[in-house]
């Protein structure tokens, strides 16, 4: 068993010389800022939210994920001012990224219970990429893929466009300007940091007094890579609890969200995969909390439903 491990790893890690992906959550829909930078400010109020997420439970060296989001509006809500931290480690490969994001917000809608905005959100900061194969226990010590690590700092430029209303959104994203290239002077170990297109949207509808319905999708698409759908469910319970569930390719998620007072949030995800291979696929876990700091001048804050 241990075997088969190590060599499906070796072989996820040559992969990795391949373009790399955005850290994929499930949680995205509550968790806007970490896919796209026109989101900072959409929650009238100083946000911040905190998400772990661990991947293939039971199985060594697989993918864990930490994102820390903060993000505020500014100067009668024209503006949005936010950072962004992302570290996703899996086996010996650990990439982390640090994001100051800015977005100029157009008020179409200055009510706080049915607003209606369209963002526009840029981001700059860098990313690295640490790659540690010498650490790894190979059959051929002179593999000249896993011969030396890899260290790199490159800088990174987001762009995206966010629109909302209480009951819709739609974004459009590309959290990666720069097609950073990764490398320790071996074309064994060149990483590209390709460029992905993200489109998400969302409808809030309702059902009764005390029950809505809040269908979501997200598209992710990356060169070189199939195209990633996500198809997303919630019904809402008096705006306290959300329950649903997502589906994208072979994997199936379970979520439940939580408004425990008007400020403080939080959340869980269960996700497991559908296509039998149940001995080195293991389920994974999500959580998340946010928390807002403060309330606006009217003293009252508005429900938000993303």
């Amino acid at each position: 068993m241990k075997k088969i491990l190590l060599l499906a790893f070796l072989i996820l890690a040559f992969n990795m010389a391949y373009p790399q992906q955005q850290a994929t959550l499930s949680q995205y829909m509550f968790n806007g800022l970490a896919i796209n930078p026109a989101y900072a400010g959409s929650h009238e109020v100083l946000s911040a939210s905190a998400l772990v997420r661990f991947q293939s439970v039971g199985v060594q060296g697989a993918p864990n994920t930490q994102t820390f989001s903060a993000h505020s509006p500014l100067l009668n809500n024209k503006f949005g001012l936010g950072l962004l931290l992302v570290n996703d480690k899996i086996g010996v490969i650990n990439q982390l990224g640090l994001n100051v994001v800015y977005a100029y917000r157009i008020l179409f809608s200055e009510e706080q219970e049915k607003p209606e905005v369209l963002s526009f959100g840029l981001q700059a900061g860098f990313s690295s990429y640490n790659a540690k194969y010498t650490d790894l226990a190979i059959y051929n010590n002179n593999d000249p893929v896993f011969a030396q690590d890899v260290k790199e700092v490159r800088p990174n430029f987001g762009f995206g466009i966010y629109y909302y209303t209480h009951r819709f959104y739609a974004g459009l994203s590309i959290p990666h300007l720069v097609n950073n290239i990764f490398d320790s002077n071996n074309d064994f170990q060149s990483i590209v940091q390709p460029n992905p297109v993200i489109i998400n949207s969302g409808y809030v509808i309702t059902l009764t007094r005390f029950l809505k319905f809040k269908p979501n999708f997200l598209c992710k698409i990356v060169s070189q890579k199939p195209v990633e759908l996500n198809f997303n469910g919630n019904l809402s319970f008096d705006d306290v609890l959300w329950v649903g569930a997502s589906y994208k390719f072979n994997n199936l998620d379970m979520l439940a969200e939580i408004q425990l007072t008007n400020q403080f949030r939080i959340g869980y995800c269960y996700s497991a995969p559908t296509n039998g291979v149940q001995q080195v696929n293991f389920a994974s876990h999500e959580f998340m909390i946010n928390y807002k700091f403060l309330y606006p001048q009217s003293g009252v804050l508005t429900p938000r439903h993303f």
